[in-house]
């Protein structure tokens, strides 16, 4: 059946009903608008996408070492350095996240194989985290069974806490309060609390799949691989600890090693929240959600040449990703601009400069609550009924 309704920009207050009725494709159909080509992998161009990162990483890391100082004169030229190596890490991130999607290569094995060596790297737990991520993906803007950034809802105990706090400091303290932790620990809290998960699920740890963590994000039959996620981060740390022991300066391996590492986790977690999270993004209950409409609430956003080129444009083609995750990212641009063209009344792109979209997910998306027939971020009054 053809469907062309009106296309619509992200800001009309009409996208939220236009999402709701009948004219949402099915997953067949989606596939159908993305050439075939999208879909095909190779092993040299991913190693190749993934080898430029590491390199580029390590290039930076091996400079700052030979040639800036370790002391607090220097700090500056430190900080410097935490963004410029941490940004090129988050390519690396990037490309161990697409081998969890199975996007890296046709070969599973090999792709778990390159994604588990370089998550581990990052500290990342490969095997939990890709099945956290891909029960995110299975469950897009589900109100109740979605996983991370799972919105706050009204009239909840969380819901109401979060409006407290709120009131309390105001917009502009809410905000800042938010980003600051969001980026700052948001990720290891995530990973050992399972923070921003749905509640439904219990807490979960994705280093220690038994009590006190029993959650059902990690049922028993997925303990072993829970297990070599928490290896894989072990075996990190000791040689991070061997390094610091050999030179004789853990200061240095803070610097080198520490600073970037908290700049990936502050980009990782920038992508992932404002990717699903927007003022006029919706949420659906089990009654209204369905995988396309969850994926179709995924938004794009303009970072620009360079960040696109160093992430391999993980912002800037989210939407297709949620539509088919084995899409490898070099074929993402032209997958996204296909869907673009085939459902222009669903695509979502924001246009919004990235620090005013931060500060505005920061101040303005506190909780959700019922208008119509979707779940939309408002800032009730305090003690407000859960809508019906």
């Amino acid at each position: 059946m053809k469907r062309n309704p009106p296309r619509l920009s992200i800001a009309s207050p009409s996208l939220v009903s236009v999402l709701a009725d009948d004219a949402i494709p099915s997953t067949k159909e989606v596939r159908a608008a993305i050439p075939a080509e999208c879909f095909r992998r190779s092993n040299l161009i991913s190693c190749a996408y993934g080898g430029f990162s590491v390199v580029l990483t390590l290039l930076i890391g091996i400079l700052a070492w030979l040639y800036v100082p370790v002391s607090w004169v220097w700090a500056p030229v430190w900080v410097m350095y935490a963004i410029a190596c941490g940004t090129a890490g988050t390519g690396v991130w990037v490309v161990a996240h697409e081998c969890g999607h199975g996007a890296f290569s046709d070969n599973k094995k090999f792709g778990n194989a390159v994604g588990f060596v370089l998550h581990s790297a990052l500290l990342v737990p490969y095997f939990s985290w890709q099945r956290s991520h891909a029960v995110h993906h299975a469950k897009t803007n589900h109100l109740t069974e979605g996983e991370t950034h799972v919105p706050k809802v009204a009239g909840t105990a969380r819901g109401q806490r979060a409006i407290r706090l709120h009131e309390r400091l105001g917009a502009s303290g809410y905000g800042l309060l938010s980003i600051v932790v969001r980026l700052g620990i948001g990720w290891p809290l995530y990973l050992v609390s399972g923070t921003t998960g749905s509640p439904a699920r219990g807490v979960s740890n994705h280093f220690w799949p038994w009590a006190p963590f029993e959650s059902s994000l990690f049922p028993k039959r997925l303990a072993p691989k829970v297990l070599w996620s928490a290896v894989g981060v072990v075996v990190t740390l000791l040689l991070l600890g061997w390094w610091a022991t050999s030179i004789g300066s853990i200061s240095t391996v803070l610097v080198l090693y520490g600073g970037p590492y908290l700049v990936v986790n502050a980009w990782l977690v920038t992508y992932t929240w404002l990717q699903h999270t927007n003022s006029d993004v919706p949420h659906y209950d089990a009654d209204e959600w369905s995988f396309v409409k969850g994926a179709f609430c995924s938004v794009d956003r303009p970072y620009g040449r360079l960040f696109n080129f160093l992430h391999h444009n993980i912002g800037s083609t989210h939407v297709v990703h949620h539509l088919n995750s084995a899409i490898p990212h070099y074929q993402a641009v032209r997958a996204t601009e296909a869907v673009r063209e085939a459902f222009p009344y669903l695509y979502r792109f924001d246009p919004t400069p990235i620090p005013v979209a931060l500060w505005r997910a920061g101040t303005s998306c506190v909780v959700v609550a019922k208008e119509q027939d979707d779940w939309v971020y408002t800032i009730p009054a305090v003690g407000s009924e859960p809508s019906s």
